[in-house]
């Protein structure tokens, strides 16, 4: 099987969560980086759907709170705990940077086009930050369905939801995958 850098970096990259982050900062310019990595993700018609919110330093703060808000005001009181309300904030917090994930959509090709072409962009922006050393995962809590407002969407636009990233120390981990073999069928 052939082996190179980016074979390599596409079999490695892995779920690397907030307890796993140092202290270290994302810088804007890796920020920077990870986004032009998931601008280049292939489109159907070029519509491009994918948009993004980055939050750094005070905006994680402000994310926390939103998501903590949301889920204090739509959880049926016999299912509402402090603790879980307080993680929504924490999420956020303990994140160097999150990108909310957003699909935009333009009526061009149809929906789940554009949610692929976006989910691809998402998939760039991990590569690229597992391969300048930043760890990262795609949360898609159900808050999602109620945080428009807060980032301003579109009536097109819908948030998908957040790409958590830090820095991290963690060693690389061999893919927990059954084999491809079991996923194939040949017709030759």
């Amino acid at each position: 099987m052939h082996q190179n850098e980016v074979l390599k970096n596409i079999q490695f990259r892995r779920a690397v969560f907030q307890a796993n982050y140092t202290d270290q900062e994302v810088s804007r310019e890796d920020l920077l980086t990870i986004l032009e990595a998931a601008n280049a993700a292939p489109t159907h018609k070029r519509t491009q759907p994918w948009r993004f919110v980055v939050f750094r330093n005070e905006g994680l703060v402000r994310l926390g709170d939103e998501l903590a808000r949301i889920y204090k005001s739509v959880t049926p009181s016999e299912k509402y705990t402090e603790l879980t309300e307080q993680n929504m904030s924490k999420k956020a917090t303990q994140s160097k940077a999150a990108v909310a994930i957003i699909v935009n959509y333009t009526g061009d090709v149809p929906e789940w086009e554009e949610l692929a072409a976006t989910a691809c962009a998402v998939e760039n922006m991990w590569l690229a930050a597992a391969s300048i050393g930043i760890g990262g995962y795609w949360a898609t809590p159900g808050l999602i369905n109620h945080i428009g407002p807060f980032l301003n969407l579109e009536e097109n636009q819908r948030c998908i939801g957040f790409f958590y990233m830090g820095h991290h120390e963690s060693e690389p981990r061999e893919p927990v995958r059954s084999p491809i073999e079991d996923k194939i069928r040949w017709e030759e």
